[in-house]
């Protein structure tokens, strides 16, 4: 079979230091990428970058940047050329989702003395913004930014990170799985828009993985369990299970490597069955 065609090869990965893209990070330098990692705090990016180094002896970077400021990104950018080179790969990691976007119950009950505020009625518009501009915008402008490198060489691959709630959304997080399904839409317009250009765009769309991001609504914060939540999300798994971060970076391999070269605009669940469950 051919190779995957990756050695050498030079990768920006956004969020690259955060629980799901550092082992992204660490798979594509096991395969001879060249990585630099974004990530807004500085010190969790080179100390990942030089672990990474002495584990593979591939070169990998760490740069400070923030994915909502396009004069931080592009400073980024000279860095990355300055060390690295032109870059060929841009995974956009970075995302995340806010207590503030959050409903305190999963569906209203309708009785008259009804907590409002638990419901839709108490979200936070402040909230909305902040999960849209860092799922959607924190997809946009890093794309704006790293990938003229490859529409200029006509060759590259772009990654983003979707999720299964772009399907199918879930109860209590509407503005993450509305930024989410954002970036679907995104991801699609901007591979038909790149393809003459040689550069091929695509998502996967992770299950359930505990984060810093979920890890209130999956566990109790004391005992450690998993939370009514939590129990009903393994119920409606068909594995049985959360997934590991390590078990995503398969589909990313497969889509930035010459295996997928004829594949553009796709989004692919990598949720243990999640989305194809009906829960009956």
């Amino acid at each position: 079979m051919k190779d995957l065609n990756l050695k050498d090869k030079i990768a920006v990965v956004t969020g690259g230091a955060g629980v799901l893209c550092s082992e992204m990070v660490r798979r594509l330098a096991a395969n001879g990428v060249k990585t630099a990692i974004i990530d807004y705090k500085e010190n969790r990016a080179m100390e990942l970058a030089a672990t990474i180094g002495r584990e593979t002896g591939t070169r990998s970077i760490g740069i400070c940047a923030n994915v909502l400021d396009q004069k931080s990104l592009v400073a980024a950018r000279e860095e990355i050329h300055r060390v690295l080179g032109s870059i060929d790969i841009l995974i956009n990691g970075a995302g995340g989702n806010s207590p503030e976007a959050t409903t305190g119950v999963e569906i209203m009950s309708g009785k008259e003395d009804e907590d409002l505020s638990e419901t839709f009625f108490g979200l936070k518009i402040e909230g909305f913004d902040r999960v849209f501009e860092l799922n959607f915008k924190g997809t946009l402008l890093p794309t704006m930014v790293f990938a003229s490198d490859m529409t200029g060489k006509k060759s590259g691959a772009i990654v983003n990170i979707s999720s299964m709630n772009s399907f199918r959304p879930l109860t209590k997080i509407p503005a993450y799985s509305a930024a989410k399904a954002s970036v679907n839409n995104f991801t699609k317009w901007l591979a038909v828009h790149f393809a003459p250009a040689g550069v091929r765009v695509n998502a996967i769309a992770p299950g359930f993985i505990i984060t810093d991001q979920n890890r209130f609504l999956l566990t109790d914060e004391k005992s450690g369990k998993l939370t009514a939540r939590g129990n009903k999300v393994i119920a409606n798994t068909p594995m049985g299970r959360f997934a590991t971060p390590d078990e995503m970076t398969g589909t990313v391999l497969f889509l930035i490597s010459d295996w997928a070269k004829f594949i553009t605009g796709i989004v692919i669940p990598v949720d243990g069955g999640f989305s194809a469950y009906s829960g009956v």
